[in-house]
């Protein structure tokens, strides 16, 4: 028997409900359900509280292969330091399982107190994330990243690189920051195949200044569908100096790397 269906029979034995349970232990009858359905499993703590509630060991409760509860005054209490750290092993092995299993790595070189590399990557069992399981460091990689450097599914830092990406720099499927570069941007400057920002280009843009991109919405845009105080549009094509000369006349002191990024952008919009 499983702990789960072990716990389901000594509550229907003892004659309590769910929420009775769920009272004695001071946790909630979703708690207890979780336990009951497998898929959540009870702490350290609780098992104790569960094993002298029921008077049976704690070996009972969490090994599968045990099918007759053990008394207590049996010796099954009495357990020895070494029997009681396997104990605790085999029930953050079950913790492990239910919750879904994540490879931890900190690197013992810290930088301002953060490892120099985090590492938290594997399956998370029912889509449920904890803070123990984001990777958090100078390079942090996992399936949720928080650092200088946040490579994941999902970045937090100065630069990232994952599904979703938040930072000074970010590149992803969605990516926000001040530089922001995916399939979905949002940025100062926005590259992508939808592109909203201060400057932005891509397929469609928006722009609170310039926009460059098949659809272009901004004061200023370029564009084979564009719409703007300033408009230059595709037609039968453009080059870079006629997009340079055409970005110079309305924002002459436009910054020069943006100035060379958008007179690209603008003869490569096809």
């Amino acid at each position: 028997m499983t702990f789960s269906e072990k716990l389901a029979d000594l509550r229907r034995k003892a004659g309590m409900s769910q929420e009775q349970l769920a009272d004695r232990l001071g946790v909630t009858r979703q708690s207890v359900s979780k336990w009951e359905s497998g898929t959540a499993m009870p702490e350290l703590v609780k098992l104790i509280s569960l094993s002298e509630l029921f008077g049976v060991s704690m070996d009972y409760l969490v090994k599968d292969w045990m099918d007759s509860p053990e008394e207590p005054g049996s010796g099954g209490e009495d357990l020895s330091a070494q029997q009681a750290v396997r104990l605790e092993k085999k029930v953050d092995e079950l913790t492990n399982y239910v919750k879904g299993r994540v490879y931890r790595y900190d690197s013992k070189t810290r930088i301002f107190g953060l490892p120099l590399v985090s590492i938290r990557f594997g399956f998370v069992r029912n889509g449920k994330l904890s803070m123990d399981n984001v990777a958090r460091g100078i390079i942090a990689i996992g399936n949720a990243a928080i650092g200088v450097v946040a490579i994941g599914i999902v970045g937090v830092g100065l630069f990232t690189f994952g599904v979703v990406g938040l930072g000074l720099l970010s590149l992803g499927i969605v990516a926000a920051g001040l530089g922001a570069f995916g399939v979905m941007a949002l940025g100062y400057l926005a590259l992508g195949v939808s592109a909203v920002g201060v400057y932005a280009g891509g397929v469609a843009a928006i722009a609170a200044k310039i926009a460059a991109a098949v659809s272009a919405v901004a004061p200023t845009a370029i564009g084979e569908h564009a719409s703007g105080s300033h408009v230059l549009l595709w037609g039968d094509g453009l080059t870079a100096p006629e997009v340079r000369a055409f970005l110079l006349e309305h924002h002459p002191n436009l910054w020069q790397p943006l100035l060379d990024l958008f007179a690209s952008l603008g003869a490569h919009i096809k």
